[in-house]
């Protein structure tokens, strides 16, 4: 799906849905990604390293393959929004998040991007662009463009209200392993305090139509952010999408075979 589309879709209450991509290097996925039937991918450059030339790479492969390109940058600043969009991202995914002064920074840097200082400051907090000229030729350079901002803690949650105030943010990311180990109940999906949050966090978005993205790692787990609300659906990563299907296939040859199937087991770090 390319970008214009997916935010169409987004802005009319639909879903996409898309994976992270944590250990794909090689451009050789392309066709592979192509045939996947994914809306979209994102690029990890918080927990993985990548440098701008791969990530410039990987975001040409997804265009061709047309999957639209999503960067995680390392830390919620300005200029690592920049880079990502001069690499060839559609959208920029700001991790962890926690006050309106960091989210308006990024955001104005992912939909009015050259500007800088004063003059982007003046746009996010006032839309008041150097002239009529200037706001027509950034919203033509940033048509494809949007930035989602990362919900990862309890004071970021805390802040939401406010922080869905500054203008420009086109969906909210909530890292289950972050928010829950801020919570004090790391990787316990199933705590009703912790659904509890997921659920108040949806509601919120969507009152001022804000899709809300749960990087959750599992079909049950993504099930559930899905029956809450969830639209912008982000499921698991390549690592342990292509672990579990030669899990299965192998497992399923063993037994046709008349053997044993080997015990399956997860050995991808998810960050």
């Amino acid at each position: 799906m390319d970008p214009v589309t997916l935010k169409q879709n987004l802005k009319d209450g639909g879903r996409v849905f898309g994976c992270m991509l944590s250990q794909m290097a090689s451009t050789r996925f392309g066709p592979v990604l192509k045939g996947s039937t994914l809306d979209y991918a994102i690029i990890d450059s918080e927990h993985g390293s990548r440098d701008r030339a791969e990530i410039q790479q990987l975001c040409t492969m997804l265009r061709q393959a047309e999957i639209t390109p999503v960067v995680r940058v390392p830390v919620p600043k300005a200029e690592w929004v920049a880079m990502a969009l001069d690499a060839g991202a559609a959208g920029i995914l700001v991790p962890y998040c926690e006050t309106v002064a960091e989210v308006e920074a990024v955001v104005a840097t992912a939909n009015w991007h050259p500007l800088k200082g004063e003059y982007l400051l003046r746009a996010v907090r006032e839309d008041k662009l150097p002239s009529e000229a200037s706001r027509e030729y950034l919203e033509g350079r940033h048509k494809d463009n949007f930035v989602i901002i990362g919900i990862e803690s309890e004071p970021g949650y805390e802040n939401l209200d406010a922080i869905l105030q500054v203008k420009g943010i086109h969906g909210v990311f909530i890292g289950p392993n972050d928010m829950s180990t801020s919570l004090g109940i790391p990787n316990d999906y199933t705590n009703p305090q912790y659904i509890a949050v997921i659920e108040d966090i949806i509601k919120r978005c969507e009152a001022v139509n804000v899709p809300v993205m749960v990087h959750q790692q599992t079909i049950a787990d993504s099930t559930m952010a899905i029956e809450r609300g969830a639209r912008f659906v982000l499921h698991a990563m390549d690592g342990n999408i292509l672990q579990r299907a030669l899990q299965n296939e192998f497992n399923t040859l063993r037994e046709i075979a008349g053997g044993v199937a080997s015990e399956a087991r997860d050995t991808v770090d998810v960050a």
